[in-house]
């Protein structure tokens, strides 16, 4: 699809010239995420919306949907749901790998209700807090597969989520006496030509709830619209120059906006070619050493990823694949170490396009732009029609002032792009802090020409003795190292400071160093003193999301385990066996749980004192539970 106006993007003042014509100019036409897909049948009726490759080797033939038979495929999952129940308020909701058949949920949901993508990887008591928030009305799953574990998952969570009145399994026989339906045989008696429903679709009809996060029993539920989603596609493929001509791998799962945005709507919006890289996506054995020549086979345009693949792909060398078809590579979801982002350009000569965005602004909120300048680092420029600004907030989140030119302050958006907010109201608690601007829960700055530069979360600053410390200059700083792979730093707990800097690091392939050595070489190239890591740990691997993205909460609850442990352990002195366990926890943002074996011959008063003394702020902020559970 050509580009709907000659403007090419490489300042604000291209962005400002855009937005003189209304953005309704751009996506008139389009009133849902079907009517999309009905626009690429019409126009590209034979072109390959869609290509699957089961293994990710170069000898195997993949699985491919043109416009049409994808309008016709998913046309006939919206009339599978309408026949059982699905209204246009009702929820789908699925737990699926990346397969062709997800596809046909996603928008056959959308086309019919509303679709609610689940991590499968997630455990059975989050998909049915998801399920019971979401007041899910069908499931679709995954049905028996080896080493996948996901329909032994739904077999425990039906009973628990009372709202669920039909399961289809994606690659299963089904079980019709108790309400499990074959999804791929009774797809084949819809009809593909039309909408049983007969739905009229408004552009801010609820499209899809997202999952963002939230503790057990409490999961955040993000509404997108169809005009959300609608203006997400169209600005994407404005932004990222897409065309009937691109082809872009998918390796990120399908249950997130990423990859259902970028790889998914927007690729369809612009008549581009979407490639499917296996059901587990980059995490697939074959695909990373495979990725080269998979390029080269299928001529990739473009590629989207997060920091962590960028950094497994510059493990494997190119050994004279052709990949100049590739235009550039699109990273998202976490920021990119600036030495992982030169490292990977001039190895590979590929240029890399950064962005940023947040589930509640759909996708992406900011890019460099292709043209002009791209400063490594920054988040780039606000996407066009979609404010953005740093702004000064009171203790209560609401807004005082727009901050100066590179003064930090928290990151806010609106636009067509910001959702209308969580399902669940009390969610929406501090969210909106003025007249339509929300809170991302970043801090940035904003430089002379209007490029935003993030600078830390809210929550992730470590703060030393009052000075706040953002933990990519500790992070950029070891990356340096020759050994280092990966890094992650977070504030340690310290009675003294409130926080004290430390690091976790994973170690390139056949690499070997010493943490001692390692907080030699951040003393020298930490330019912060304050920010110079009192402890390095190094571990095999950093906990991950399904995205890819580094889980920090986690090492946030290994770090209070260390400190609790180097608190106790001189304070339980004898015969005492002691077993510390940090977990998450809804009121107390993490829930410390000590055991000692022998505990009828402590007194539990005095011992709790001497922690709250000697763990100081801890104590304030976590519960400390002592038990008599006999520790392993």
């Amino acid at each position: 699809m050509k580009q709907d106006d000659a403007t090419v993007i490489s300042s604000i003042q291209d962005i400002e010239a855009i937005e003189v014509s209304p953005l309704e100019t751009h996506i008139g036409e389009f009133n849902s995420t079907y009517d999309i897909l009905v626009r690429g049948a019409r126009l590209f009726p034979k072109r390959i919306a869609l290509r699957f490759l089961e293994t990710a080797t170069i000898q195997e033939d993949p699985v491919d949907l043109n416009y049409t038979q994808l309008l016709k495929r998913v046309t006939q999952a919206a009339n599978l749901f309408h026949d059982f129940g699905i209204g246009e308020k009702d929820v789908v909701s699925f737990l699926l790998p990346n397969l062709p058949q997800t596809h046909l949920v996603l928008w056959g949901a959308e086309a019919t209700g509303i679709v609610n993508p689940i991590n499968p990887l997630l455990e059975v008591d989050q998909m049915v807090d998801i399920l019971n928030a979401a007041e899910s009305k069908i499931l679709v799953a995954l049905g028996p597969q080896e080493d996948e574990g996901i329909w032994e998952k739904v077999e425990e969570i039906r009973s628990r989520v009372p709202t669920i009145k039909s399961v289809f399994q994606v690659c299963g026989a089904g079980d019709e006496g108790n309400n499990i339906f074959d999804f791929d045989a009774l797809l084949e008696n819809q009809p593909d030509d039309h909408l049983v429903s007969k739905r009229t679709f408004s552009p801010d009809d609820i499209a899809a709830y997202f999952h963002t996060g939230g503790t057990t029993g409490t999961p955040k539920l993000a509404q997108h619209t169809h005009r959300n989603e609608i203006y997400e596609a169209w600005v994407l493929t404005k932004t990222l120059e897409l065309t009937e001509q691109s082809i872009l791998f998918c390796g990120l799962p399908l249950f997130h906006v990423n990859a259902v945005i970028v790889t998914g709507i927007t690729a369809f919006y612009s008549g581009a070619q979407a490639v499917v890289l296996t059901a587990m996506g980059y995490r697939h054995p074959q695909v990373i050493p495979n990725f080269w020549a998979l390029i080269e086979k299928y001529q990739a345009s473009i590629f989207v990823a997060v920091p962590t693949v960028f950094s497994s792909l510059l493990q494997v060398a190119l050994q004279g694949e052709n990949i100049s078809t590739l235009k550039y590579a699109v990273c998202g979801a976490a920021p990119m170490p600036v030495k992982v982002f030169r490292d990977f350009e001039r190895i590979t000569g590929i240029k890399i396009f950064e962005g940023y965005g947040l589930t509640e602004g759909t996708c992406v909120s900011s890019a460099n732009p292709l043209h002009g300048k791209s400063l490594i680092g920054s988040i780039g420029l606000r996407l066009p029609y979609q404010p953005m600004k740093v702004v000064e907030l009171d203790s209560e989140g609401k807004y005082l002032r727009d901050c100066q030119v590179n003064e930090i302050g928290t990151l806010v958006i609106k636009g067509p792009n910001v959702f209308p907010g969580y399902k669940q109201e009390k969610h929406n608690k501090n969210l909106w802090v003025d007249q339509g601007w929300i809170n991302t829960g970043d801090l940035a700055r904003m430089d002379e020409q209007q490029y935003f530069w993030l600078t830390g979360r809210t929550k992730e600053l470590i703060i030393r003795s009052g000075h706040n410390i953002d933990p990519a200059i500790i992070e950029d700083a070891l990356q340096k190292h020759p050994s280092v792979s990966m890094v992650a730093a977070i504030g340690q707990l310290d009675v003294y400071a409130g926080e004290k800097p430390m690091a976790y690091v994973v170690l390139k392939a056949d690499q070997t160093t010493t943490p001692d050595e390692l907080l030699d070489f951040a003393k020298i190239h930490v330019q912060e003193r304050a920010a110079i890591p009192i402890r390095i740990e190094i571990l095999d691997a950093l906990p991950l999301t399904a995205v890819g993205k580094i889980f920090k909460p986690q090492l946030h609850r290994m770090a209070a385990s260390f400190k609790l442990r180097e608190v106790l352990e001189p304070l339980a002195m004898g015969p005492y066996n002691l077993k510390v366990e940090v977990v998450a926890h809804e009121k107390f943002g993490t829930l410390a749980k000590v055991y000692i074996g022998g505990m009828a011959e402590i007194e539990l008063r005095p011992l709790q004192e001497k922690v709250t003394e000697q763990l100081g702020l801890f104590a304030l902020n976590h519960e400390l539970i002592f038990g008599d559970k006999q520790a392993d």
